[in-house]
């Protein structure tokens, strides 16, 4: 049976994949497709309900992305966030304008009845004069219309309900889903694996399955759920770029290697070093990286006869490598595949799951919490937490100052969700020995976080960081320790 559709129009929103995983969040599946997308494949896709996203432009400028009113014609409901409402306003007739003043962050906000509340802003164009037939349900101190809808099933927020710090957000997409919508809530996971094995028989047959097999959660439920559909015919390969973590590729290989999996280790750090020598931008660096892991397992296929190459691809990995619009960041298994791979076809079992979801299959697969709650690591891995050019000598500093850092914060009863360290490309003067020092800068990252969608930084004690600091300045060629507390927006989790 084929899930009720919620279709997600993203115009640049930084809060796409958050608007898509609350609504699976409460039971009804989502698709995140770029805003452009034709009205002759929305009618295919046939959703029950459509949102439009934020964006970073003005309704009313040239070139920015705009809708016809053909939408709003399909008889499909309709809710717009933010950009996604001042566009509805500016189709249908209304006026959006440049407001006086911005309104970022929490901002209380006042429903036509009188009650408040807070919800999280990001917008500076306001919307100065609602279109025909639609009623005004909230409003700011700045903005005479927050919220309004239509009885044609049309409503929209200036604000983001999706955001943690937008109090009732929750219940507004229950609103819009269940009554708007009329949404069943038929979509779990519940199904999801054995539906998944059923793919994967019929996709690969009798063939020969390479892994790429990092050892975070998803490359180890994407194993787990391979050796389950075709076991004896799945070989996982573990590419050590030489960029992991401190003791980290041997305690991969440890748990791994006792797995029933045909797992191969393959060194190939010095390989990978030459392949980014002298590459500063961290874009390069990220599809250098990723084309070098497919000739790698191009490599090994040919050892094998691997028909398929198989990815633990999420579906935030193809969102932010543009896969939906607007390039974020490039994955290594998504932005830098070459064309010429050589394998019959890809096998992506969890590319259209959020990170949470994949936990909870890993869960059901019955993976133990080490593996399942294991804390994310970028697949370029330590090569992007080296600013600029990456060598073996900064890799060594970084790998010891991350492991600093990670040992005092897991002493931790309570630990941010991701922490790390990062080698800067900024030089310091410093002092020891009497000696003057020009060394690097090394920046502590800790944030908190229910979705890697947005963050806020870890509130780490004084005593905790000034242990992390004299560890990394006594023992490491660094000048000083520097605690970065900027939270996602506007800045993402890792440093490239």
């Amino acid at each position: 049976m084929k899930n009720q559709l919620i279709l997600i129009l993203d115009f640049g929103g930084q809060y796409k994949e958050l608007i898509a995983s609350t609504v699976r969040s409460l039971g009804v599946y989502s698709e995140i497709k770029a805003g452009n997308i034709p009205i002759d494949e929305i009618k295919k896709l046939n959703p029950i309900g459509i949102i439009l996203t934020g964006g970073p432009n003005s309704v009313y400028e040239d070139n920015a992305p705009i809708r016809d009113k053909d939408i709003f014609n399909l008889g499909i409901p309709i809710f717009g966030i933010c950009y996604g409402m001042q566009l509805m306003t500016h189709v249908l007739g209304g006026i959006v304008s440049k407001g006086k003043v911005g309104e970022y962050g929490t901002v209380l906000v006042e429903r036509e009845n009188g009650d408040k509340f807070n919800a999280l802003m990001s917008h500076r164009d306001v919307v100065e004069k609602l279109p025909e037939g639609f009623i005004q349900l909230a409003k700011t101190a700045n903005c005479i219309a927050e919220a309004s809808n239509h009885e044609k099933k049309l409503f929209m927020t200036q604000y983001h309900p999706e955001a943690k710090h937008t109090e009732g957000g929750r219940e507004t997409f229950k609103n819009f889903l269940f009554r708007i919508c009329g949404a069943k809530g038929d979509y779990s996971l519940d199904d999801f694996i054995e539906v998944q094995m059923k793919n994967i028989r019929e996709q690969v047959g009798n063939g020969q399955v390479l892994l790429a097999l990092s050892g975070g959660v998803d490359s180890a439920v994407c194993a787990t759920i391979l050796s389950k559909a075709i076991p004896g015919q799945l070989t996982c390969i573990f590419v050590d770029h030489g960029f992991m973590r401190l003791n980290e590729s041997e305690e991969i290989e440890e748990v791994f290697a006792k797995r029933n999996l045909n797992f191969i280790r393959v060194n190939a750090s010095d390989r990978f070093l030459a392949k980014i020598k002298d590459i500063f931008e961290p874009e390069k660096k990220r599809k250098l990286i990723g084309e070098e892991f497919v000739r790698v397992f191009e490599n090994e296929a040919k050892k094998i006869n691997a028909d398929f190459l198989a990815q633990g691809t999420i579906y935030p990995d193809i969102v932010e490598s543009g896969g939906t619009g607007e390039v974020i960041k490039s994955h290594h298994n998504v932005g830098g595949l070459p064309k010429d791979m050589g394998f019959k076809g890809i096998v992506e079992p969890l590319s259209q799951l959020f990170k949470d979801e994949v936990r909870e299959v890993g869960r059901k697969l019955g993976l133990p919490n080490t593996i399942v709650e294991r804390q994310p690591f970028p697949g370029p891995g330590l090569a992007i937490r080296i600013m600029g050019n990456v060598t073996y000598e900064k890799l060594e500093i970084v790998r010891l100052a991350d492991a600093f850092v990670r040992e005092e914060l897991d002493k931790l009863q309570v630990r941010p969700n991701q922490y790390f360290a990062v080698l800067t490309d900024t030089l310091s003067v410093g002092v020891k020995g009497d000696a003057r020092t020009y060394d690097p800068v090394v920046a502590v990252r800790a944030v908190i976080t229910e979705d890697f969608m947005t963050a806020d930084y870890f509130p780490v004690s004084h005593d905790v960081l000034g242990k992390m600091a004299k560890r990394i300045t006594s023992e490491l060629p660094v000048s000083r320790v520097v605690y970065d507390i900027s939270p996602k927006p506007p800045a993402t989790v890792e440093w490239e």
